[in-house]
């Protein structure tokens, strides 16, 4: 199993900053004594679709990879937002990918055993509506049988779709892993459980994380969304009421909170969209903690960082985390951030 290859739970680094800006270096298996009773983690359980289809783009014959990368209507397979490559693969930088041909709305493309028509441009010439002209059944049977998990040029070899998979992995409707889970095992999850720590899910649909054009990242992420079940707020709520911190294991999960928020920090449970970016002025409303990979500076989920630390301590931290060697990318380090802690000027 290459995501077992690549994550080596024995020799994998975890990077601790505090509230105040501390920072320490621990074995990851060490993440349960930074937690306390009373705490609640929360994970996202979303699985992982097989959403890189490759194919031809039948007006010019030319080859295609299509990437699926956000749901039109969640759980709906007929049409997606899609993002584009032409001749290539995973094992070329995202950003070295040659284009595709020209696309146009009503382009046909021959994606294995499945047709998808290009309903509309979005506003970017590799950026479209995709819809399928099979019915539902069929097209998740396509997607299962010549789909492959998204991937990137860190990792040659091929990926299968259970390497991409967390432990907890469920409902699938994420387009990349929600990889800040993979640090999770069931021995982590008892040693909490012996601490009086709790444990709660989410189901968010985790998008794309990088699209080889500068222009286009930015638009990262994409609306995205997500559920929250009625026992995890309620655990929210009674964490909240006994002074516990709500950590969030990955950004995925720091978003469908913050976007399920009302003014007042309580988290309402069913279904949403998680849209916009957050960042340096967000002002978080429930999660305390994040446990993630290790980001660099640039990348949404970096930005998503400065919502928790100051620039001052993440520029260390950057620092520390090259000079120390940890390992990027999903199948990487972690880092545990907590809040800053906010100055009140009254």
């Amino acid at each position: 199993m290459i995501a077992a290859d690549h994550l080596d739970r024995r020799s994998a680094k975890l990077f601790a900053v505090a509230a105040d800006g501390r920072m320490q270096h621990l074995p990851r298996p060490e993440l349960a004594s930074l937690l306390r009773a009373g705490d609640l983690v929360i994970a996202n359980d979303a699985a992982t679709l097989p959403a890189s289809l490759r194919g031809v783009h039948c007006a010019s014959g030319e080859p295609i990879e299509v990437r699926l990368a956000a749901w039109v209507v969640v759980r709906d397979p007929t049409r997606f937002v899609a993002i584009a490559f032409g001749r290539g693969d995973h094992r070329t930088r995202t950003e070295d990918r040659a284009p595709p041909p020209p696309l146009s709305p009503g382009d046909r493309l021959s994606l294995g055993p499945l047709v998808g028509v290009i309903e509309h441009l979005r506003a970017h010439p590799r950026l479209f509506t995709l819809r399928f002209v099979r019915d539902r059944k069929a097209i998740f049977a396509g997607l299962a049988r010549h789909g492959r998990p998204i991937q990137y040029a860190h990792v040659p070899e091929p990926l299968a779709l259970w390497d991409v998979w967390t432990r907890l992995a469920a409902d699938p409707i994420a387009f990349e892993p929600p990889s800040a889970g993979f640090a999770l095992d069931w021995r982590l999850l008892a040693a909490w459980r012996q601490r009086g720590i709790g444990f709660a899910t989410l189901t968010h649909a985790a998008g794309m994380s990088s699209t080889g054009d500068p222009m286009l990242d930015l638009r990262l992420p994409f609306d995205e969304p997500y559920r929250v079940p009625e026992r995890t707020a309620a655990a929210i709520a009674k964490a909240k009421a006994v002074g516990g911190r709500i950590v969030a294991i990955g950004t995925t999960v720091v978003r469908a909170l913050e976007s399920a928020a009302d003014a007042d920090g309580g988290v309402c449970a069913g279904d949403g969209v998680a849209r916009g970016r957050i960042g340096r002025e967000t002002r978080l409303r429930v999660v305390d903690a994040i446990l993630t990979g290790v980001h660099q500076p640039g990348e949404s989920h970096f930005e998503l960082l400065r919502a928790f630390a100051e620039d001052t301590v993440l520029d260390r931290m950057s620092a520390v985390l090259a000079a120390r060697g940890y390992r990027g990318h999903e199948f990487g380090d972690s880092m545990l951030i907590a809040r800053r802690t906010r100055v009140s000027h009254r």
